[in-house]
């Protein structure tokens, strides 16, 4: 019984099943991100980077996000949630892997950069 609820726990950790919204993570500041840690933050789309990366900015502070290997979603001035994996590599950035956009459509990424 004990290893279920391990391979659950760990099995949610990494993404491989969906977790009732109930128990999703909160919304983290952009400006209290922590590199290594899974997180969700919210804000508007500031600018487009490169075709799979945008730049998403809130009151706290702005963070780059990347969703390659696909096409940025949303549009400049779009406000939309993401969900994602903050790389610990010298520039702070999202791996997203999922994106709520304005309209509250969900889009999911493809992981094939992992």
């Amino acid at each position: 019984m004990k290893a279920r609820g391990s391979a659950f726990a760990l099995a949610c950790l990494f993404g491989l099943l969906a977790v009732p919204q109930a128990l999703a993570e909160s919304i983290t500041p952009i400006g209290d991100v922590q590199r290594g840690s899974n997180v969700t933050v919210q804000g508007a789309v500031e600018r487009l980077l490169d075709e799979d990366e945008f730049r998403l900015t809130d009151a706290s502070g702005s963070i780059d996000v990347y969703v390659g290997p696909n096409i940025v979603p949303a549009n400049v001035g779009e406000t939309v949630t993401v969900r994602g994996f903050v790389d610990d590599d010298l520039v702070l950035e999202i791996y997203a892997r999922e994106m709520v956009l304005a309209d509250g459509s969900v889009v999911r990424f493809d992981r094939r950069y992992d």
